[in-house]
């Protein structure tokens, strides 16, 4: 049985097939860099004095992660990706309003069965849209947007089959903090993730691009979904056609003996305790322990589902005294969404600060970073030490719902209690 990731990478390389751990080349659709890693990008370009970027329209640049800029650095940083951009005719440019580089890729960019390579290593997102697309360093980034083309070693698969039906109480963040309790930082080390079975259609692509996000959590190479009704349905609203005859091949994952079977029924809301994702154990085992600041956003928790069931929970309440509650949308769109539809005045009104699309405090930039000593439960994805600000601050990953729940409380709280009534 032929992996997804291996029919995508041999057609890529002119290929009828591949084989695992063989090395090639194929060719990159798209490259992704932000105002983070871009920098490098744009140091080894200028050093290679490339005066022409092969189709730039392939080329995708971001300004998410300091936006908007807090300090001189990032504002200078921002003005030599204008300048890259205008001097190489980068049409493909998000300015610093528009959100973070992979909820953004996956509003449109996108498409099922490309070749995609982001400076940045959640670029695994993409592969909930039935992509290969994985993070790479600054220069291999470069490499790929000045020659067209990359080497890989073909990924083994892991596969992971769904059964049963994920309950309203959970979402895809609660999915993959399970999975990672089970095989820990390195249990997919080099491998690639594909998701299959019943439980597949219970889904919504909001968790398949959460559960995608945080595969890399777990040491995966890439993560990838097969192409099905909810993909169809998500490029359909994006009023984007498919060519879905020339993509039969990417609509079934049926490995004979898969490496993990999950039983979606059986979830629960899951915490990441300090230091790491996989130190995951069901929100039951933490409740009670007091919490400074809670934050809903990022690429892995920000998107409007995010929200709405944050929404949901917090109407009519209050954030408790004493705790903050932050709130960013991780894209224009998605922002645009939840004021429409009343999800920032129910954030306003419980006493949350709501921010424009960013990073954010994810990774410790900027817009409510933490101090010493400091507790805060954030739907996003890495709690590393000194992850979000200080390196004495504790951090603890958990799904929007839950940190919402724990907002009012002022402690860790299952959000069961609140979406039960």
């Amino acid at each position: 049985m032929k992996s997804l990731t291996s029919q995508i990478l041999a057609r890529a390389a002119g290929r009828e097939k591949v084989e695992v751990g063989e090395l090639i080349v194929v060719k990159v659709d798209k490259v992704m860099i932000h105002d983070v890693t871009g920098l490098i990008v744009l140091d080894v370009i200028e050093s290679l004095k490339v005066d022409e970027i092969i189709d730039p329209n392939r080329l995708y640049i971001f300004l998410d992660h300091y936006s908007p800029p807090p300090h001189i650095d990032a504002a200078n940083i921002h003005k030599r990706l204008r300048d890259f951009a205008s001097k190489f005719k980068i049409k493909n440019f998000a300015e610093i309003n528009e959100g973070i580089c992979h909820q953004v890729m996956c509003e449109g960019p996108v498409r099922p069965s490309e070749i995609i390579v982001g400076a940045d290593s959640h670029t695994t997102t993409y592969g909930a849209l039935a992509s290969f697309s994985t993070g790479v360093g600054s220069s291999e980034a470069t490499y790929a947007l000045v020659t067209g083309e990359l080497w890989f070693k073909v990924p083994e698969p892991f596969y992971i089959e769904l059964e049963g039906t994920l309950p309203n109480h959970a979402s895809g963040k609660d999915v993959i903090l399970d999975i990672l309790s089970k095989i820990g930082v390195d249990g997919a080390l080099y491998k690639a993730m594909e998701f299959s079975g019943s439980g597949l259609k219970s889904l919504k692509m909001a968790d398949r691009l959460t559960i995608c996000n945080m595969c890399v959590e777990g040491g995966a190479k890439n993560a990838i979904f097969p192409l099905d009704e909810v993909t169809t349905k998500y490029f359909d609203e994006l009023n984007i056609n498919l060519n879905l005859k020339r993509l039969e091949y990417l609509k079934r994952i049926d490995p004979r003996n898969p490496d993990m079977r999950i039983n979606l029924n059986l979830i629960e809301p899951m915490v990441a305790k300090p230091p790491s994702p996989a130190d995951a154990i069901p929100v039951s085992y933490v409740e009670g322990i007091n919490i400074d600041v809670g934050f809903i956003g990022s690429c892995t928790g920000g998107r409007y589902e995010d929200l709405f069931i944050a929404a949901k929970i917090l109407k009519g309440r209050k954030v408790f005294s004493g705790t903050r509650l932050i709130v960013i949308p991780a894209s224009k769109r998605v922002y645009k969404r939840a004021l429409e539809n009343g999800l920032i005045k129910i954030f306003c009104d419980a006493g949350a600060i709501v921010g424009p699309p960013s990073c954010g405090p994810c990774f410790g930039g900027h817009l409510g970073v933490v101090g010493d000593n400091e507790a805060v439960i954030t739907s996003s994805n890495r709690n590393f030490k000194g992850r979000m600000g200080s390196l004495n601050a504790s951090i603890y990953l958990a799904s929007s719902a839950t940190v919402a729940a724990s907002t009012i409380n002022g402690v860790i709280t299952d959000p069961r209690k609140y979406l039960r009534r």
